[in-house]
Formats: structure tokens, C-alpha cells, sequence
């Protein structure tokens, strides 16, 4: 399955009053627009819009014949403006917060003439952006499915999103470092252990587990910019919906979190479940078992197939 990058321009004023022109870019994939239930899918932090097909990040859960099948649904995938996926960068990005983003994607679905969608779908930082969407729009979605995520930034990710701008500061390789401790942040220390136990690699005179930190940090560095890198990161580190808004949210919700997630802890996404709750919201909540942590959304797929078949 590939489908063509396709492109909404439009002017935007950020919230802190700066005004872009934004080349909104977008990838549809399964049945034509308006013959079937619109899925939005939003990325995480170093994603994009291919979502599905061959070279789909999320391809063991989108695509023919998978739990969201694009012979039933369209599903639609924005590119954060500035990832860089689309050749679009962004230079000052502290103009932008998430709920900017938030705002970009709302006007690019009024733009292709999509007042609701069936489901809306983000991990980590697209499940933030998503949180945003709703808080701006609240009748948008039927359903909203929030993974590894929460509607704000709490301290500790804050802080690890601290030391990752410190990180992209640096003048010597910012995206390896930045990256490093970034999967440091995504996995846990079982699973780090479980892999590699302390096994050394003779040939590059060094601990295995050094060796795949090194692998990520390059392999990010050679398809990911730097201005993106700190984009991305700035906006992970400032997801903030007002509580109250939360309650004027119309989706039934499914949250899904990861026991072990070090960005999202488990126990922050149930006390927000439990808050929803308590104000007779229609929300569930679910639980990825792994000893992988943030990144487990991305690798315990039958877990995760599992839950949403019984959404959607």
C-alpha cells in the first residue's frame, strides 16, 4: 500500500502571536474520503504520516486485513508541521505548543471538509496533540483512544524533556546524544538487562548495550533533523489541557498505558481515568503488560490489537 504525499497551505497564528505559512502535508490510506469512517491517526515524536503499507510505522495495526482495516476505514495521518518528513523545518520553535498543532490539524480537517471523525488514535506525543484536539473541538471524535499518554506534561517528563533540550543544545552530536538518553527514557532498566546481560562485543571493544544505544543515536541522526529533533521535544515537554475541558469531551474514551512506562506512568493515566469516571464520563481504561515501558506500544502489538479490536 502507498499512497501520495498530499499538501493543505494555509496562514496560522500561533498562540504567541506569530503568523506561519503552514504547508500542512497528509497521507490517506484504505477507502476514498467519504465512503467509510474516518480514522486520524497521530504520530509520536520521531514519526510521520506513513502510517500504513510497506514502510508503515504502525503497519501490524493499520493496513488490510489488520485491526483497522483500510478496507473498511480511510484513515488520514497529518505530519506535525516542522518534523520535517514533508522537507518543512521550522527555525523558532518555541512559537508553536501543542495545542497550535492541535489547531493546524482541526483547520486541516475543516479544509477537507471532515466536520467528525469515527476515531481518533495518538501514542505519546500525538495522543497529547490528540488530547488538545478535543479539548479545542469536543464533539470531533465518536471515539478517542489515548496510548502511553496523558492530556498534560507532568513533572518528571518535563524534566526528562529538560535534559533532552540541554542535550540538543550541545554543538557536538546533539541528535545521537539527545537519542541516547531518549531510549533510555522509552525502555526500562529489566528490559536494557534482560537483552543484553552485560554481554561484550569483541569486535567493537565495547558492552552490547552500548553498542545498540550508539546504533539508535546514529540511525536517528541520519533520517532525522536536528530542528525537528528540538520542535518535537519542545512540544512533548508543554502538552497542557485544562482539566476542565476534559469533561466537555463527547468521545468515548479508552485509555491504554504501559505498567511500566517511565514518560506516562500508568498511575498518572489511571488517576485521570478515575477523575472522568467519578464526573459519569464514558471512559475505560486498559493496560499494556511489558517489561519494555514507554516503548511498549510499539512492540507488544498483540497486546495492543487485542484492546482495540474490542474499540472499534
Amino acid at each position: 500500500m502507498k499512497t501520495e504525499l498530499n499538501y493543505i497551505n494555509f496562514s496560522y497564528h500561533t498562540h504567541s502571536g506569530k503568523e506561519y505559512n503552514i504547508p500542512l502535508s497528509y497521507q490517506l490510506f484504505g477507502k476514498d474520503l467519504f465512503t467509510a469512517p474516518v480514522i486520524l491517526i497521530n504520530h509520536a515524536l520521531t514519526g510521520n504520516s506513513n502510517v500504513a503499507g510497506e514502510k508503515g510505522w504502525w503497519k501490524q495495526l493499520a493496513g488490510e486485513n489488520q485491526i483497522i482495516d483500510t478496507n473498511n476505514f480511510t484513515v488520514l495521518c497529518f505530519n506535525i508541521p516542522g518534523n520535517g518528513y514533508d522537507g518543512f523545518l521550522i527555525e523558532e520553535y518555541e512559537d508553536f505548543t501543542p495545542s497550535d498543532i492541535a489547531a493546524i490539524f482541526l483547520k486541516g480537517l475543516e479544509a477537507l471538509h471532515i466536520k467528525n471523525v469515527y476515531a481518533i488514535i495518538g501514542g505519546s506525543l500525538g495522543g497529547g496533540i490528540a488530547w488538545e484536539m478535543l479539548a479545542l473541538k469536543p464533539d470531533l471524535a465518536e471515539i478517542f483512544i489515548p496510548i502511553a499518554c496523558d492530556y498534560r506534561t507532568h513533572d518528571w517528563l518535563h524534566a526528562q524533556c529538560l535534559v533532552q533540550k540541554f542535550l540538543l543544545n550541545d554543538k557536538d552530536e546533539p541528535v545521537q546524544k539527545a537519542r541516547i538518553h531518549a531510549m533510555l527514557c522509552y525502555r526500562t532498566p529489566q528490559s536494557l538487562n534482560n537483552r543484553f546481560q552485560n554481554q561484550y562485543n569483541q569486535e567493537k571493544q565495547c558492552l552490547k548495550s552500548e553498542d545498540w544505544l550508539f546504533y539508535h543515536g546514529k540511525t536517528l541522526n541520519d533520517r532525522f533533523s536536528l530542528k525537528a529533533y528540538r520542535l518535537m521535544n519542545h512540544l512533548l515537554m508543554n502538552i497542557n489541557v485544562d482539566e476542565t475541558d476534559l469533561e466537555k469531551i463527547e468521545a468515548r474514551m479508552h485509555m491504554i498505558s504501559v505498567d511500566t512506562d517511565l514518560f506516562f506512568p500508568a498511575s498518572e493515566i489511571r488517576m485521570c481515568f478515575d477523575n472522568l469516571k467519578a464526573k459519569n464520563k464514558n471512559v475505560s481504561y486498559h493496560e499494556i503488560q511489558s517489561i519494555h515501558g514507554h516503548d511498549a506500544f510499539l512492540m507488544e502489538y498483540q497486546q495492543l490489537n487485542n484492546i482495540i479490536k474490542n474499540i472499534l
